[in-house]
């Protein structure tokens, strides 16, 4: 009698402007999996909260600088509250899962005593979990104490949350803005769906280019391996199909697919109402009198429109676009646009005067008839941007290394699916077992601190 069919799912949706909205998507994308018929979905690194791709904080090797740190404290408050500890980088483990902690309680006013736990994001995840019985992974920046870790939770549709990871390495200038998890998070977690066992743990983005840590996830015996990442590189992909092939299991990995300029990185990354400045605060990287790009919409039909600025109103760099005696310290340069709808700036030498600026917001627009129509009038909505921050590239990988799904690339919409028979991991443990025939553990041995490297079972 063959194994029933598990459906897993992916997708690579972009954070949204608050929680709250993030939170909505997170219940859309969910249901409509369930609709047809997903059993587990995971979603990318740090969908909750954000991944600040671009940011610098105002941060250079010996210097701070006060708008960075303010960047990071407006990053701070929007990062999730799941009521953890800090512990040694682990929290409190089985005591914060299985609801044990003491409530906090907060005294405003005269008002009575508040008793929570959290932000209330975890609660909200369970019963999106509960309501479409789908069995949901999701990446968050988790804030615990004063610091910030990556995280993912794992939440059963009939358990709630059963566990969760803290990533042990952050990359590169990662490691600015979040801490080291702790080790004893790699524990793998499982669940039993239709009568098949699955034991899952993730790995989240660069942990993956961690032999040893995927050695870790493979000793406990997964068929389920999750890898919610940032990268949205070629080589990505296979990465993942190395991963399957060694670990013998199914690979599922999220990315965010985030629309948008190259150069506004830091802002459409995290598109929330604490945007981060592009250029970190550094002032002194900007030439004086720099003028700001204007403000600008685009038309339905693809076309951008400068939007008239007020010769008071200030640059992107903060600054007055006109100086102390009414002129511009420097005027905009010339540009033009070519067939793909980039603007191109002229040679130096012959700049536009501020009245010459003037003029161009002034200017008519006009329809195929010839007939004068209003700029704001042709702007409905935003125009979906053909460029990309990050292309996503989210997929399903066999034990085989077959690509099942995907790469879902420049596609913040749509979810993907595999039907997938748990039975192949053990078929493919026929010639490789990475973490017990194949292993030669009478010669390598391998411990990690506070970890129970014992297999979980398979039925």
């Amino acid at each position: 009698m063959s194994s029933p069919r598990i459906r897993l799912a992916t997708a690579s949706p972009g954070t949204q402007a608050t929680t709250r909205e993030t939170l909505i998507q997170l219940q859309d994308i969910t249901s409509r999996a369930a609709a047809k018929g997903a059993d587990i979905l995971l979603l990318p690194e740090a969908y909750l909260g954000g991944y600040p791709r671009g940011s610098d904080f105002g941060c250079k090797i010996g210097s701070r600088t006060t708008e960075g740190r303010d960047d990071y404290l407006r990053y701070f408050k929007s990062a999730i509250d799941l009521g953890d500890t800090v512990g040694d980088g682990a929290g409190a483990g089985e005591a914060w899962v299985k609801r044990r902690l003491v409530p906090d309680t907060v005294i405003a006013g005269d008002e009575q005593p508040q008793v929570s736990r959290g932000d209330g994001t975890r609660e909200e995840i369970e019963r999106i979990a509960k309501e479409t019985g789908v069995f949901i992974v999701v990446g968050l920046v988790e804030k615990a104490g004063g610091s910030l870790y990556c995280a993912v939770i794992y939440v059963c549709p009939k358990l709630g949350v059963i566990g969760k990871r803290r990533k042990v390495q952050p990359t590169g200038t990662e490691r600015l803005i979040w801490a080291q998890g702790s080790p004893a998070t790699l524990k793998a977690v499982s669940t039993t769906i239709r009568g098949v066992r699955i034991n899952l743990a993730a790995a989240i983005c660069w942990e993956n280019y961690m032999p040893l840590l995927r050695q870790s996830l493979y000793a406990q015996n997964v068929n389920l391996y999750l890898a919610p990442t940032a990268d949205g590189r070629d080589a990505w992909l296979p990465l993942m199909r190395t991963v399957a092939l060694e670990g013998r299991c199914f690979v599922v990995s999220s990315n965010m697919c985030v629309r948008g300029e190259p150069g506004n990185a830091a802002t459409a990354t995290h598109t929330t109402k604490h945007e981060v400045a592009t250029n970190g605060g550094h002032e002194d990287d900007t030439p004086r009198g720099a003028v700001g790009r204007r403000n600008s919409c685009l038309t339905e039909e693809g076309f951008e429109i400068a939007l008239p600025a007020s010769p008071t109103s200030t640059s992107v760099f903060g600054r007055s676009r006109i100086g102390s005696k009414g002129t511009s310290s420097r005027g905009r340069r010339r540009s033009i646009f070519d067939e793909d709808g980039n603007e191109i700036a002229l040679p130096e030498g012959d700049h536009m005067s501020s009245s010459v600026v003037i003029e161009e917001e002034e200017t008519e627009v006009r329809d195929e008839a010839g007939e004068k129509r209003d700029i704001l009038a042709l702007v409905k909505a935003p125009a979906a941007s053909s460029t990309f921050i990050s292309r996503g590239g989210s997929s399903i990988v066999s034990p085989f290394g077959e690509v099942l799904a995907g790469p879902q690339w420049e596609d913040d919409e749509e979810i993907i699916y595999a039907d997938v028979d748990f039975e192949d991991c053990i078929r493919g443990r026929l010639d490789l077992d990475a973490a017990g025939s194949y292993s030669r553990n009478d010669s390598f041995k391998f411990s990690v601190a506070g970890l129970d490297l014992d297999p979980l079972p398979y039925y």
